[in-house]
This record gives C-alpha cells, sequence and structure tokens, in this order.
C-alpha cells in the first residue's frame, strides 16, 4: 500500500518559523513585565552597600584619614573629610528613592583618627533599602562602623 504524499502529517517550514517568531517576541516584550526584576535590583543595591560600606571603612583606616558617607533616600555618597568625592551608589534608576528614611544622614569613618566611628545620630544607624513590597534594614554600627542585615 503506498500513501498519497499529500496525507503525510507535519508543520511546514512556514509555520516553524512563525511559531518561532511569535516565541522570540513574547520573550523579548512580555516576560520582562511577568517577571518582577525589581525585588533583585534592589538585593543588588542592599549587597553593593555592604560591600563598598565595608571597603570604605578598610580604606579610611589604611590611609589614616576619616571618610564621611552621606546617606540619603536617591543614594550614598563617600568623600575624604576635606570634601573630595571618592565613590558614590544612586539608587536604581527606575526605584529611586530607594531608602526609606528621609532626610540626610552621615557615618565618618576614623572619626578625628580615632579608628572609631561617629554617626550623625550619636547611635546605631538603620538603613532600610525599600520600594514596592521590597524592604531590607541594614545597620551600622556607631563605634566600628561595621554593616550588616537586620533580620
Amino acid at each position: 500500500m503506498t500513501q498519497n504524499p499529500r496525507t503525510v502529517a507535519g508543520f511546514t517550514l512556514i509555520e516553524l518559523i512563525l511559531v518561532i517568531v511569535i516565541t522570540a517576541a513574547l520573550a523579548v516584550f512580555a516576560l520582562p513585565k511577568v517577571v518582577d526584576t525589581t525585588l533583585w535590583r534592589l538585593r543588588t543595591f542592599g549587597d553593593e552597600l555592604q560591600s563598598r560600606h565595608q571597603a570604605m571603612l578598610r580604606v579610611a583606616l589604611q590611609q589614616r584619614r576619616p571618610i564621611v558617607a552621606t546617606i540619603t533616600g536617591s543614594g550614598v555618597s563617600w568623600a575624604y573629610g576635606g570634601g573630595a568625592v571618592i565613590d558614590t551608589l544612586p539608587c536604581p534608576a527606575t526605584e529611586s528613592p530607594c531608602i526609606a528614611e528621609g532626610g540626610s544622614r552621615t557615618v565618618t569613618f576614623n572619626s578625628a583618627n580615632s579608628g572609631t566611628t561617629a554617626t550623625s545620630t550619636g547611635s546605631a544607624l538603620t538603613v532600610t533599602v525599600a520600594y514596592g513590597s521590597y524592604s531590607q534594614a541594614h545597620r551600622i554600627e556607631s563605634d566600628t562602623g561595621l554593616i550588616y542585615p537586620t533580620p
């Protein structure tokens, strides 16, 4: 028994290409809307805040000069006591402001070349990275300058 070539089941090349094009279009345009990346950007910001904060603490002690961290709602900047900016860490562009506490607060590493840390409040500072439903608090100790996430 021979089969008629027109009865063979399968997909044509045109149909396969159309499926690939539609899948690619959905992946490019729809997937970013469905998968919320806000959480990841804010978590990355918090991790970067911790690592840069610790790095500036080490630099202040190694260079034996004070470094001032200025924390605002839109990010953090580090500068030498004389005012020359060393580094900045702005909030992610789509999640700004990302620090919940209002106003400007400072942390001075190696305050008065004593090796200690001084905060503008005189006590431990809480820096809460928050936007939308995401929130993670970080505590900066007033005497040592160490930073760590709070549960």
